[in-house]
């Protein structure tokens, strides 16, 4: 018998803005070294032994982001299941678990999130392995990581006693205390955090919300009845979907349930759901101080230097986080870095795209950067990942010249469809491509490869596409 991981990869992180935004969420973040969270996420649970192919439940705005990460953590997923709009994480998991249990009627899956952090994973694979006989007898088995502080961000666990397997009843879930009640708990020693990862079988989840949340329920049934496949993706039908109740896992049916249980692990677990607990993963040195990207500390105590863009210089702060990105900076007292959720809320109100779109735009062929822009002029900087094909499309409104800088690009083009030439270009070679002809762009190498283009004309916005072909399968979106 196989466990099912089973990753939901929605939530849009808007407590690490500005590194994190709606557009390119935390979860596709390489926060704490080379892989992103998602990535890091999936491999912890990828030893064929004991874990199938995993399921991916995310947005269908990332959809490609899922798969390409998904590609080069050499991960090839059982199902990407996309979500048409974020319901928070009951309807999510109970699509999976549906979508599982019609393949295997006695599956056993593993609910993580795909943006947490541990740094033991192998303790908790041994907790996976300890829980797996109480899921497989019905109990719906959470992870409770013991506290080492009275932390107030999270939510706590009262264990009853423990079975043999090290696996308890839960007596009591505790939403996020006051401060004298979270050092009350610290000191009684029988409270955990909730880690927010569970495992059960499909077929006792399916059970438990047919008690609890039967619309819920009913709802994600509609939703995958009425799936469509969309090239590797499942996308749940968006109608049926959006009707399930917006609700947590937690309170739909572990708050309700009389089959809940916890087992006790020490995995080195954070959610990083904070940039205090970023520094604190990070690792802070003598004076309190964290740094990640470029940066130092002078004379600075308990402060935070946060980049990936330009230098970050601190003198003389104290209890300060500072986080910069190529477009935008957040200066904050670190007591009041918990609510940069109204930052953002403040920047969409006066329709900042920086709230929600980073200066990187992701697409499924790779990404790009604006560099420049002035009256008449765009300059670009385009990223195109192995493989990557932009769409075959033509510009009613402007000229554009591409500049290869790494890599080799292939281009297509002509004066109509049925009148065209391919070129390949090496680094530093450059391409005209005059106002209404047929283009396309691609990388059709081994290697990335990288595209200085200057667009000219009287409309340089994302309208000025007519879109004749596409490889991915999209329709009515930018390139």
């Amino acid at each position: 018998m196989k466990i099912h991981p089973v990753l939901l990869s929605g939530g849009a992180g808007t407590r690490l803005w500005p590194l994190s935004r709606t557009a390119y969420p935390k979860q596709f973040l390489c926060l704490l070294g080379e892989r992103s969270l998602l990535q890091t996420s999936v491999l912890r649970v990828s030893d064929p032994a004991l874990f199938a192919p995993p399921v991916v439940v995310t947005n269908a705005d990332h959809r490609f982001i899922v798969a390409e990460q998904l590609r080069t953590a050499g991960i090839e997923p059982a199902a990407i299941l996309l979500e048409s709009e974020g319901r928070n994480s009951a309807p999510a998991a109970m699509a999976a678990a549906l979508w599982l249990q019609a393949a295997d009627p006695d599956a056993v899956l593993l609910l993580l999130a795909a943006d947490h952090v541990m740094t033991r994973p192998d303790a908790f694979l041994e907790a996976v392995t300890a829980a797996t006989s109480a899921a497989q007898a019905g109990r719906i088995v959470t992870f409770g990581i013991a506290p080492d502080r009275p932390d107030t961000s999270y939510g706590y666990i009262l264990a009853g006693p423990p079975d043999a397997a090290g696996v308890a009843p839960v007596e009591r879930f505790v939403e996020k205390p006051n401060a004298e009640a979270a050092s009350n708990y610290l000191r009684d020693g029988r409270y955990l955090w909730n880690s927010g990862n569970f495992l059960a079988t499909a077929a006792t989840l399916c059970r438990e919300a047919e008690r609890h949340v039967p619309d819920l329920l009913s709802a994600c049934r509609s939703a995958l009845t009425d799936a469509r496949v969309d090239l590797d993706f499942l996308r749940l039908d968006p109608p049926s979907f959006g009707s399930a109740p917006s609700v947590s896992i937690d309170y739909a049916i572990m708050e309700r349930t009389d089959s809940a249980s916890v087992i006790a692990c020490d995995p080195g677990w954070s959610d990083i759901g904070s940039f205090d607990a970023l520094a604190d993963a990070l690792g802070r040195d003598v004076e309190g101080n964290a740094t990640s990207g470029p940066g130092l500390h002078v004379g600075s105590r308990s402060t935070s230097a946060i980049s990936t863009g330009p230098l970050i210089a601190t003198l003389g702060l104290e209890k300060v986080v500072v986080v910069a990105t190529p477009d935008a900076v957040l200066v904050a007292a670190a007591d009041r870095i918990q609510d940069v959720r109204a930052v953002v809320a403040q920047l969409r109100e006066g329709g900042h795209d920086e709230a929600d779109g980073h200066a990187d735009v992701h697409r499924p062929w790779g990404s790009y950067r604006n560099l420049d822009i002035g009256d008449g002029f765009l300059v670009k900087q385009i990223r195109i990942k192995p493989g990557g094909r932009l769409s075959l499309q033509t510009h009613a409104h402007r000229a554009e010249h591409w500049v290869v800088i790494e890599g080799r690009a292939r281009v297509t083009l002509g004066p109509d469809a049925d009148e065209l030439t391919v070129v390949d270009l090496s680094e530093h070679q450059s391409i005209d491509i005059p106002r209404g002809w047929v283009h396309r762009l691609e990388n059709v190498t081994d290697t990335p490869a990288a595209i200085i283009e200057v667009q000219s004309g009287a409309l340089l916005s994302e309208d000025d596409i007519v879109r004749l072909d596409d490889v991915y399968g999209r329709s009515g979106m930018p390139t």
